[in-house]
């Protein structure tokens, strides 16, 4: 086998006996891909991994920037206890229409609220709302911005709280100081601003799979 055959191989083991899709998940898969949505969910095992990062947080506040068709939602709101609430941001109206099904078809949409628009416009007005400082931020959009969405996560977190910033490799890129991609700078400003913010404290993990080469960053609010 090749070497991605081996990472799908290995990807689809763990995946069976750990993070096998259920009724809710496979149906939120094929209305995203029947609706023409592109296939860049995440993987369940890394759906199931922010689950497990939600519960450990004892997260009660969740905020997703970057919806898609609601998977990584629907696996983010698993975690939530009844009285708990999730803000997922998608800039896409079609997007959102699909998500928005697939979350009320799981049984979230009464915890859920999916707002409509860019992101960088969504966030101040949110922030304008006040809302308790969220436990949980998963960063999911548009990379070039990634910098960006990382500096209002801290404006709407609070010491402990949880930053994810999904697809940092950008398959090995990210190293390259010559690459002027658009994706590949946003996500190294958000590692370097990580790296120098005297509010965090982070981390980032190179991942295969599935998905290819990739892998995410986690940071925790320090004050």
């Amino acid at each position: 086998m090749s070497e991605s055959q081996v990472w799908d191989a290995v990807d689809a083991y763990f995946t069976a006996h750990l993070a096998p899709d259920d009724e809710e998940t496979a149906a939120a898969l094929h209305e995203s891909e029947a609706a023409g949505l592109p296939p860049i969910s995440v993987t369940a095992a890394q759906g199931k991994l922010l689950q497990l990062l939600a519960q450990i947080q004892g997260a009660r506040s969740i905020l997703e920037i970057g919806t898609l068709g609601g998977y990584s939602t629907i696996w983010l709101a698993r975690a939530l206890p009844a009285d708990g609430r999730l803000i997922t941001l998608e800039y896409d109206p079609r997007h959102a229409e699909i998500a928005t099904r697939n979350i009320a078809r799981a049984g979230f949409d009464k915890q859920v609220e999916v707002r409509v628009g860019l992101a960088l416009e969504s966030l101040p007005r949110l922030a304008d709302e006040n809302p308790p400082p969220f436990d949980l931020v998963f960063i999911d959009a548009d990379k070039a911005n990634n910098a960006h969405y990382l500096d209002w996560a801290l404006r709407l977190t609070s010491t402990g709280s949880l930053i994810v910033v999904d697809n940092v490799v950008r398959g090995g890129r990210i190293a390259d100081g010559d690459n002027a991609d658009a994706d590949v700078l946003g996500s190294r400003a958000a590692i370097e601003l990580i790296g120098s913010h005297p509010r965090l404290s982070g981390t980032a993990i190179q991942t295969v799979g599935a998905k290819g080469y990739d892998g995410f960053a986690l940071a925790r609010v320090l004050a």
